[in-house]
């Protein structure tokens, strides 16, 4: 998987400076270059081998890779903001908006987003019904009924007079982080046209157990390997898998969704043993 990944790393990121350093210079085209730099692209692998499933070539595939990423970058962006989640520190460098200014980071981060459609519109993926499936998925995935829709809960939760429970801490996270990684493991499938459900099934068990990695390493990580700021979730009294399970419970619950996910795959034979690796990889990472 390791080796697949690096390839997937290059090659996504080739294609982000090429759509980015084709835009009018400034501080805006800096401010996007500089918030796609780096980052583990394991939403842009799962586009890669869930359309290797698929049949669907890598040149074919690419775009949405980096399409994913350019969403997921802008995602992280604004999250990162003073309004949101008021971060400083994001793989390892300042934040975009410590960088520059709120302002720049904002508009750097509109910019990304439709970035991201503009890709999904590349001749290269193959005709158009296929193209206008994933420009349907990632608007679902990443709008009012998705990904913005979970950070709107996620903020909500902030003043509640209660905590959040395991059920609506559950379906938060279902759209915060899991629709996105929905929409990349799906990509594969949208664009040849075939049934995406074992590939769903394995990103929903995937991107929960993706989140409860993440829950415990702002518990257990450290700050200068994991590129941001650790601990502040107990910090601001947040709740979480690891607070409302407990460390060992959480870990085990990660494990126990690796294994729902791997289960779903069953169909692809030993044709999916990246995609195996990779839900394993998510619950033992240390960024």
């Amino acid at each position: 998987m390791q080796d697949r990944l690096d390839v997937v790393r290059a090659q996504v990121q080739a294609e982000l400076d090429r759509a980015i350093d084709a835009l009018p210079g400034g501080d805006l085209r800096d401010a996007m270059r500089y918030a796609v730099q780096g980052g583990k692209r394991l939403r842009a692998f799962l586009v890669m081998e869930s359309a290797r499933l698929h049949g669907v070539a890598d040149d074919a595939a690419l775009p949405v890779a980096a399409a994913v990423e350019a969403l997921h970058a802008y995602s992280l962006v604004h999250d990162d903001l003073p309004a949101m989640d008021d971060d400083d520190l994001r793989r390892g460098q300042p934040t975009v908006h410590v960088r520059w200014t709120d302002a720049t980071a904002i508009l750097a981060g509109d910019a990304l987003q439709t970035l991201a459609f503009g890709l999904l519109a590349d001749p290269r993926i193959g005709a158009a019904e296929g193209r206008v499936r994933l420009v349907a998925a990632l608007a679902q995935a990443s709008g009012a009924a998705g990904m913005v829709w979970g950070q709107a809960l996620d903020i909500a939760a902030e003043s509640a007079g209660t905590p959040l429970d395991l059920e609506a801490i559950t379906e938060l996270q279902g759209g915060k982080t899991g629709a996105l990684i929905r929409f990349a493991a799906t990509a594969g499938p949208l664009i040849a046209g075939d049934d995406a459900g074992a590939l769903d099934r394995y990103a929903v068990a995937l991107g929960l157990a993706f989140q409860i990695a993440d829950d415990i390493l702002d518990v257990t990580g450290d700050e200068a390997v994991t590129g941001k700021r650790v601990g502040k979730d107990a910090g601001a009294g947040k709740a979480t898998f690891v607070s409302l399970l407990g460390l060992a419970p959480a870990q085990a619950e990660a494990r126990r969704l690796v294994a729902v996910g791997t289960e779903a795959l069953s169909q692809y034979g030993d044709r999916a043993g990246n995609l195996h690796e990779l839900a394993r990889f998510v619950i033992e990472r240390d960024t």
